[in-house]
Parts: structure tokens; sequence; C-alpha cells
């Protein structure tokens, strides 16, 4: 087994420069000056993506792409729910799982950088109906999350312009245009826009960072060292719906389901292997740097805002009411407690970045995964079709009409029945891991089996299956108590005692359509999983092997001729 012909990362590279292909498959001579696009299918380019990701905006969308509201507005509630002891070691857990489930994609990713995504390697690895079921339960959260993030937008700008002077929807219909704009002037134009927009959202947490610490440290107009005394009084840990060590349980494990939205997201990253030029070697980069973000970012910014404001605050209770925007915000909370009034204004604007750069994302993570599903054979072979920028227009124009339910948020009855969309697509994320994590356990056994080695993959897990094994179980598990409260907190619950249906409802009925779709796909279509000894591991291998020599044989004739020496072309260059 496993005698076809394999190429590693490390593979020689002829020097020469290679001839550009395009969707004629006609060879051109290569203008060094040009930013090459290169097709992830060369057999029909009109169902071609464009590898127009650098590896630069590859890189900066895995470090700020997944840093949102959930991260800035977010912690404030899990603080006042469970104390800083309980976030900090909830947001460290999910954030390893994370780290996990990211290294597993990479793993696969590096070997077969799929146009069809993470939904391809649960169809070829693991079993068809996982890849049916894992790509509509996902497209189907971002063509629910897309509207919901326009709503938040609109809600955020209420900040400087009130309701009852411009309606909301004005400012969805603006954003809606933008979003669609972006997706559509194609990859690279994408691609760029989000380079910056994560770069603002980066430069945005490390200065509430470095202002956090100097706050914590007494640098504020207050000038109070605080340290560590809310981690005494009120305490690090809060008990809840009970008592004693068991209350204290709770509350922890109530922040885990915080945490892991606050992370949901992070999967990104494997949505651009299609798209990402060099995918070898950015993919495993990228995953690299979503080890030391997590730390950076989450770890320390829970750390920080619960040395900063006790659980106990009623100006954190109050943030908790909010909507969204700024006085949602927990660093909104210390700042205004150290005695700082004039950066509210500046971080509400920062916070309408977050969200804007949100909406976009969802709407390019919505139109690839329709493309994806159209690849593999799951909907209609329309919506594969590019254009020639490589878009997916037909898949991104069915996204964006469904994104216009976001107009519907504008009136308040139809924004409680939205509320309880989202909150039904939100376990999807969760499932999202889970069936990632399977795809690599099969993925592992299946090379084992055919006889690829370690030393063959240009990325390998760091944890191997241990580390997916463990992401796996504490992922089930989530999936499964992550609406315990609708159980447990009976009597304190509003309207006097009786069982909450609807979050019951919404909460897990997300898990039951998962199933269903995939057994119900594997009775229709009659599909059997893959064996490890059958699994498809090298069907479009070779193309990626020959668009790996095409780029860094590029690449390197373009290096030859860059201009400034040593520190421009590696301080420099690679912002252009």
């Amino acid at each position: 087994m496993g005698l076809i012909h394999r190429k590693t990362a490390d593979s020689s590279v002829d020097e020469s420069p290679s001839p550009h292909y395009e969707q004629n498959h006609e060879p051109k001579v290569v203008d060094l000056n040009d930013n090459v696009d290169y097709n992830t299918d060369f057999q029909d380019p009109r169902t071609a993506l464009h590898r127009g990701l650098k590896a630069r905006q590859v890189t900066m969308i895995a470090i700020g792409g997944a840093i949102g509201t959930g991260l800035i507005i977010g912690t404030g509630s899990a603080l006042a729910k469970a104390g800083p002891l309980s976030i900090l070691i909830s947001y460290s857990i999910v954030g390893f799982i994370v780290y996990m489930v990211m290294c597993a994609l990479g793993e696969m990713a590096a070997w077969l950088p799929l146009p069809s995504g993470f939904t391809g390697y649960a169809a070829r690895f693991c079993d068809p109906a996982l890849g049916f079921s894992l790509g509509y339960t996902y497209w189907f959260k971002y063509i629910i999350v897309t509207p919901n993030q326009l709503t938040a937008a609109a809600l955020v700008i209420q900040y400087w312009v009130p309701r009852e002077q411009v309606n909301p929807g004005v400012f969805i219909a603006v954003f809606l245009v933008v979003i669609i704009a972006v997706n559509y002037l194609g990859i690279r134009f994408f691609g760029e826009f989000e380079f910056w927009l994560s770069s603002i959202k980066v430069l945005t947490i490390c200065g509430l960072l470095i202002l956090s610490l100097v706050l914590m440290l007494g640098g504020g107009p207050d000038h109070d060292r605080k340290g560590f005394r809310y981690w005494k009084n009120p305490g690090a840990m809060k008990a809840v719906y009970d008592t004693g060590d068991a209350g204290r349980f709770l509350g922890l494990w109530s922040t885990f389901v915080t945490a892991t939205f606050a992370y949901l997201g992070t999967e990104l990253v494997g949505v651009t292997v299609g798209e990402a030029q060099n995918p070898r070697k950015v993919i495993p980069r990228a995953i690299k740097l979503t080890f030391w973000r997590i730390v950076f970012f989450y770890v320390l910014s829970v750390l920080l805002i619960g040395m900063l404001v006790p659980y106990n605050s009623k100006s954190l209770s109050f943030a908790n009411k909010q909507t969204t925007g700024a006085s949602a915000s927990p660093f909104v909370v210390a700042m205004i407690q150290s005695g700082i009034s004039g950066l509210p204004g500046f971080l509400n604007g920062c916070i309408l970045v977050f969200v804007y750069s949100a909406a976009q994302s969802d709407l390019y993570i919505a139109t690839r995964t329709l493309y994806g599903l159209a690849k593999e054979g799951n909907s209609h072979p329309i919506f594969a079709r590019t254009d020639r920028r490589g878009v997916p227009i037909y898949a991104l124009g069915l996204s964006a009409l469904i994104a216009c339910i976001a107009f519907l948020n504008v009136a308040d009855d139809s924004r409680k029945v939205f509320g309880y969309f989202v909150n039904l697509v939100t376990i999807f994320g969760i499932l999202t891991w889970i069936s990632i994590l399977v795809s690599h356990v099969y993925f592992v056994k299946a090379r084992r089996a055919q006889g690829v080695f370690d030393s063959q993959l240009a990325y390998t897990a760091p944890f191997g299956l241990y580390g997916t094994y463990f992401a796996l179980v504490f992922c089930i598990l989530i999936a499964i108590f992550k609406n315990f409260d609708v159980f447990v907190n009976v009597k304190g619950r509003e309207g006097g005692e009786h069982f909450d249906h609807i979050n019951f409802i919404t909460g897990y009925l997300g898990i039951p359509l998962y199933l269903i779709m995939i057994f119900g796909y594997k009775i229709i279509m009659k599909s059997k999983g893959a064996s490890p000894v059958n699994a498809d591991l090298f069907t479009g291998k070779d193309v990626i092997d020959r668009e790996e020599q095409e780029f860094l044989a590029h690449k390197a004739a373009k290096q030859k001729k860059m201009p400034g020496g040593w520190f421009y072309r590696h301080f420099v260059a690679w912002l252009f």
C-alpha cells in the first residue's frame, strides 16, 4: 500500500521560473512584478479557486480572524457569573482544545489543501455522510450569523446616531453592500482588506492589554495598585446554582460554554487553504501562531480583567445588561473604575471594526462552504462555478441574498425569533470542531495503513492522536452539557418554577439535526465509510505538488530581482 508517488514539502525545486497557468492552461512567461494567482483545479477552470492569499494575509487572518466581541464583551458576563479564577481556567483549557483542533486541521491541510476545506476531509477520510452533514450545518450557521453581525454593527452605530434619528436598516444596507463588494472583488482584494482589519484588531487588543496592565499596577488616574486584591475579596470563584464546592464547579462549567463561543471561528484558516499560496508552508505557520494568539490575547486578557474588576461590581452588572457596544465591555468598566472617561468612544469605534470584519469573513465562509458542498457533489453544480477572479459568484449570490434577513432584526418581534435561530446554530460550531477531530483520527489511521509516515508530512500535530482524543472528549462534553442551566436553575428562573423549554429546544435541536443529516444521507445515498486502507489520500496531490514547485520557483526568481538589501527583503518586502 501507499506505493503512489509522493512528494514532500522539502522536494527540490527547479530554479527557473515556471509558466503561469491561466484558465485556458496555455503557458506564458511570468512577469516577476505581478502577483500570481495559482488555480486550485487544473482540470476544470470554470470551478477553480485562485491561490491569491499571501503568507502575511493568512498569518494575520489566523492571528486576528477570530478576535471579536466574544473576547471584548463576552468575558464580562463570564466574570460576573463565576469569578476570575473560573474564567482563567476555562479560557485556558478551551484554548488548548482549540489549539488541538487547529493542529489536527493543519496536518490534513498541509498534506492536501482541498478547495472544499474541512468538509472535503470529512468526506474523503471518514464518510461522505459526515462531509454532507458538516457542510450544511456549517453553512447554515454562517448564513444566520452573518445577518446577526450586520445587525450588531447597526446597533453599535447607535452610540453616535440614535435609532430615532436614522433607522438601523440604513446602516445594515450600507454594511451589506460593502461586504458583498469586498467578497465579489476577489480573494486578493479580500485578503488585503482583511489583513488590515485584522491588524487593527490586533493593535486594539494589544493596546487594551497594555492599558490593563498599567491600571493593574496603579498607573491610572486613581493610582490604585490592585494586584490580586479582588481574588481575595469578593473571591476567586463564585458559587452558582448551589453552595460550596458544587456551586463553584457549576460556575466554572458555565464559563466553559462562554469560553467556547469566544473561540468559535478560529477554524477560518481551514476555509482559506484552497486559496492560500504555498499552503504547505503558510498553514503550519498560521497554526503555530494560533497557540501564541490564544495565550497572549485570550488567557492574558481574562487574567487582567479578573484583576481589575470584581465579579460583584455594580458597573459590571450594568454592562452585562447592555446588548452591544463599548458600554457592554468589561474593559470599559475597568477604565471607568480607574478614573478614565475619554476612551469608551474610541473603543466603540474599534468594536465596530470587529463586528464589520466578522460579518465580512462570515459571508466569505458561507460562500466557500456552499462552494465546497457543490465541489463534493452535495449541492447544485452551479454553486461551484467561479468567475475569472476565482470567486464562486453563485454561491456568493445565494449567501448574500439570505443575509438580507438582517432587515428583519429592525423590528423587535422578529429580533426575538432571530435570537432563537442564533442560539440554535451556535451548537454547530462545536459540532464542526468534533467533525474536524474525527476526520483527523481517520486521516492518521489511513496514512499509517497506506505507508505515509510523519517524516513525509509538511506538518504533524505535535500531540498526535492523544491530543485529538483529549479535545474530542471535551468537545462532546461541552456539546452535551452546554445548556445545563435549563435543568438546574429552575427555582431562580423568571416566571416561577418551570422547565425552560425554549432554551432547551434551541440549545439542543442542532445535535439531532446534525445526526439526522448523517444517517439520512447514509440511508438515502447508501454511502459507506472509508476504511484506512481505501481512504483517498492522493487524488489531487500531484496538482498541489506541481503548484508548490511553480510557486517556489516563481518566488526564487522574483527574490533575485528584488531591490534593496537583506533588511528590505526580510522586514519590508512582505508588506507588499
